[in-house]
């Protein structure tokens, strides 16, 4: 089910918020987030709810176990692996088996021997890559002493499944939202109403508005990139760049809206990331959620910048390298980790000479340096990155692909550029529910609905990681 989608808008959620109210204790409410959560996941397929179910029960289990089981001893560290084990067996299965196989095949191949392995038919699960953070960051975190499991298990089932951020993040850790969670029976639904039906119509212009239009152009235009000319090169990468933000962005803004509807702070998960100097600034404003746990669970655990400069950029490389194959299992990703990687350690050679530059050289040329990153992102293949980005150097012949008028593509481009380079985002706007800003939400969220009702809802671009 999509947030943009009239059966969720509604259905779904009035439905949903208006039981959850009337519901008196807090366990009556874990029980309907939980249910909420696996209606509204198996709308796509109900299959695959029971996979979240049982990695849910391991997870709960060894929680359980870690709470009888003394600090550094062997059960203890068996509950840690285990449950860790049977979760990235899980997403290695669904997400990875034809990339390993097609990998080997091609490696097989150089050596003018052919490996006679078929292409599994296996349907990858919406969300998996996420819910499995969520569980991996709960176990980590209390074999570690961060938080204490909780005994309840529809409270862990409702922190799983929380439909407002089940299938495309943010990924919110126990410890971020478990004050919320335990004083659910007490929470006012009035007080967060107001903000959250606020962030909620933000969310839904920045993906119906913004992303959905800039779509239009960008999708057919990458399905025919060799046919692009050097302007329609530049058009369709721009219009990417702002298209996979607005779009992301916009689910988490959507996410953060819909947990303050039903008393659950969500954190931020993009901070204005085209406004970064550099690197290291954009991994701190870009899909925050991602960063900070690739940052506490692997790059931290592997040294850090605690051994030497050496050993730093090996781990720095290292822990891109994994985002980038967490996002795909597709060798283009594994190279846009490596390229991310190779950016921060570069900065951290010449930082000194680079902070000094003027502050619009720096944002600009962060800008630059993670639009072509995003080449590698989007396309399917290295031949197709590698045309756009010679067709965009070099003056080539051809054409751009649109299905609508291209100066209203350049009005929502212009927009998406200043929002998102010089605006406020959703976290620094104000959510006081003025007349002025009545009648712009309304208007707003009426424009989107008009988008929706009369076009096919678009999903959104990390259903698919």
């Amino acid at each position: 089910m999509l947030f943009n989608s009239i059966e969720f808008i509604f259905a779904f959620l009035p439905i949903a918020y208006a039981i959850f109210w009337t519901l008196q204790t807090a366990n009556a409410r874990y029980v309907w987030l939980t249910i909420t959560g696996y209606v509204f996941y198996g709308w796509w397929d109900p299959r695959f709810c029971l996979l979240m179910a049982f990695s849910t029960l391991v997870s709960y289990l060894a929680g359980l176990g870690m709470l009888r089981s003394p600090v550094g001893s062997q059960a203890r560290k068996m509950y840690l692996v285990v449950p860790i084990t049977v979760d990235l067996a899980l997403l290695g299965f669904f997400k990875y088996t034809n990339f390993a196989l097609d990998t080997a095949r091609s490696i097989v191949s150089v050596t003018g021997a052919t490996l006679d392995v078929p292409h599994l038919d296996i349907i990858l699960p919406i969300g998996i890559s996420f819910y499995t953070f969520h569980t991996i960051s709960y176990i980590v975190d209390a074999y570690r002493g961060t938080i204490t499991p909780t005994r309840n298990f529809w409270e862990f089932s409702a922190y799983v499944s929380l439909f407002s951020q089940l299938v495309a993040g943010p990924i919110v850790r126990f410890r971020q939202i478990e004050q919320d969670l335990e004083q659910l029976a007490t929470s006012s639904r009035t007080r967060w109403l107001g903000r959250g039906m606020s962030f909620f119509c933000i969310g839904l212009v920045e993906k119906v508005l913004i992303a959905d239009t800039l779509a239009a152009m960008v999708d057919p235009s990458f399905t025919h990139w060799r046919e692009l000319s050097t302007g329609g090169a530049w058009l369709a990468v721009l219009g990417y760049t702002f298209q996979l933000l607005f779009d992301f962005s916009g689910y988490s803004t959507m996410a953060v809206g819909l947990g303050y509807m039903f008393g659950i702070r969500i954190p931020q998960n993009f901070n204005s990331p085209y406004k970064s100097l550099n690197p290291s600034d954009f991994w701190e404003r870009w899909h925050i959620s991602l960063s900070s746990c690739l940052r506490d669970y692997l790059y931290i655990p592997l040294g850090g910048n605690r051994f030497g400069t050496v050993l730093t950029y090996r781990n720095l490389m290292f822990t891109m390298l994994f985002g980038g194959l967490w996002h795909g299992a597709s060798w283009t990703f594994v190279f846009w980790g490596f390229y991310h990687g190779l950016l921060l350690c570069v900065y951290r050679v010449f930082r000194t000479s680079w902070d000094r530059l003027p502050q619009l050289v720096q944002q600009l040329s962060m800008f630059i340096a993670a639009m072509v990153g995003w080449v590698f992102f989007r396309a399917v293949s290295f031949a197709e990155a590698l045309h756009i980005l010679r067709i965009m150097v070099v003056p080539t012949a051809g054409s751009h692909f649109t299905d609508i008028d291209i100066r209203l593509v350049l009005v929502v481009m212009a927009i998406a550029a200043w929002w998102s380079m010089r605006g406020a985002n959703p976290f620094e706007m104000k959510h006081e529910w003025t007349p002025t800003r009545r009648l712009a939400l309304a208007t707003a969220f009426g424009a989107g609905l008009a988008l929706i009702v009369t076009a096919r809802p678009s999903p959104f671009l990390y259903f698919q990681f």
